[in-house]
């Protein structure tokens, strides 16, 4: 849904009714399963249905195939079906969290473009440029060669890194190693073509909707917004762009189980240690934070002018109100200025030392450190059991007990 603007009358400004920005709701993939006219709660009821079976479709024939070819408990591979933590968490956890994601994160980021409106930021002569704005993601969103190039992409690189770089040198439930080289068995046909695609079709379509989210921020961005640098909100208005952030929280929790289910594979059955892979937990923390976050620092230049005017005209404002206070009840030359008592100027000079103190502590970067821990446990917490890999469990219990008691 884009803006709609009624035409002005009798000098009154266009009403804006709507500015919706819809980045999972459409595109050719979604199109394609749902032809007909529902209403938004039967669609979020049948989204959820495709999206288990979507994951069912990823795992079940894997469970199937590898049972047809005795590798789910044991057999003759190091690897067995059932003891490959990293797929099942990639299929069943993982695959399902971005789904979920997908529709709570549509129906907070949704009516973002409208708090832009009903908050006066946008200039009445900029609004055809916002309108623009919006329809240029909802293009990018409905393109259908961006949908075939992700496509391409899964079906290309993306088996391609799997096969080079993710495949193990063992006998294992999806390949069998042979003289020239490893040999992919049933199960791990239908995971290499079918099941893994599946998932970085969606991880890649994610990424795919982020970015059109980066771009219409930064389009809305290059418009000079209405900032009050003494908002309450300490953002001159823009405070409901840092809430956006909160909702992403299932998109790093997504994240996390497939390091958490990676790390399992690498520390429960290869035996290695934990902390070994400090590096790599960084790594996915910072890709976390800098792929949800990093949108919001285009509006960092107009604040950060935002608040240097503020501090600016304001100061210029208390130099000549505190000067003329002054004047008048501190250096006066008439014989009796007045009573202080029931003197509205006091209040006023109050006021005024306020309306400063909240320029002075506006903030620049539309980000809350909040925000940053809250997406950071998101990615960490999925790695919490794992922690009982380093330090058992009854010793951890006797050091909170320590801590607390």
């Amino acid at each position: 849904m884009i803006t709609i603007l009624e035409p002005p009358t009798d000098g009154v400004k266009p009403c804006v009714k709507s500015a919706d920005l819809s980045l999972f709701a459409g595109g050719p993939l979604k199109k394609l399963l749902f032809r007909t006219r529902h209403s938004e709660d039967n669609m979020a009821v049948r989204r959820q249905l495709v999206g288990i079976a979507l994951a069912l479709l990823a795992w079940l024939p894997l469970l199937g195939l590898s049972g047809w070819e005795g590798h789910v408990f044991g057999g003759n591979v190091a690897i067995p079906f059932l003891h490959d933590v990293e797929v099942h968490v990639r299929l069943l956890l993982a695959l399902p969290l971005l789904i979920v994601a997908e529709l709570v994160t549509e129906a907070r980021l949704r009516p973002v473009p409208q708090q832009f409106i009903e908050r006066e930021l946008i200039p009445e002569k900029a609004m055809t440029r916002f309108k623009s704005a919006i329809e240029s993601a909802m293009r990018l969103r409905d393109s259908a060669f961006a949908e075939v190039l992700i496509i391409a992409f899964v079906y290309g690189a993306g088996i391609l890194i799997w096969r080079r770089y993710v495949v193990a040198d063992t006998a294992t439930w999806y390949a069998t190693p042979f003289p020239d080289g490893l040999r992919l068995t049933l199960a791990g046909t239908w995971y290499a073509w079918v099941s893994l695609p599946i998932f970085q079709f969606i991880l890649c379509r994610w990424y795919f909707r982020l970015f059109i989210w980066a771009r219409f921020l930064w389009r809305v961005s290059r418009i000079r917004l209405k900032l009050v640098p003494t908002h309450p909100d300490g953002l001159a208005g823009l405070s409901f762009l840092s809430n956006t952030l909160r909702v992403l929280s299932i998109f790093a929790l997504a994240h996390g189980t497939l390091l958490a289910g990676y790390l399992a594979t690498q520390v429960v059955i290869l035996g290695t240690s934990l902390i070994e892979f400090k590096a790599e937990i960084a790594a996915v923390v910072i890709l976390v934070l800098c792929v949800t976050t990093a949108p919001l620092l285009v509006f960092a230049p107009q604040l950060s002018e935002a608040r240097r005017n503020g501090l600016r005209d304001y100061g210029r404002l208390a130099t000549r109100y505190v000067g003329e206070f002054d004047a008048k009840w501190v250096h006066s030359t008439a014989g009796d200025p007045g009573s202080l008592l029931g003197s509205a100027d006091i209040q006023s000079l109050a006021d005024m030392g306020n309306s400063y103190a909240i320029v002075r502590a506006m903030r620049v970067i539309p980000i809350t450190g909040d925000a940053i821990y809250r997406l950071t446990a998101a990615t960490l917490a999925p790695m919490i059991p794992l922690l009982l890999t380093m330090m058992p469990l009854e010793q951890i219990l006797r050091k909170l007990a320590s801590i607390i008691l």
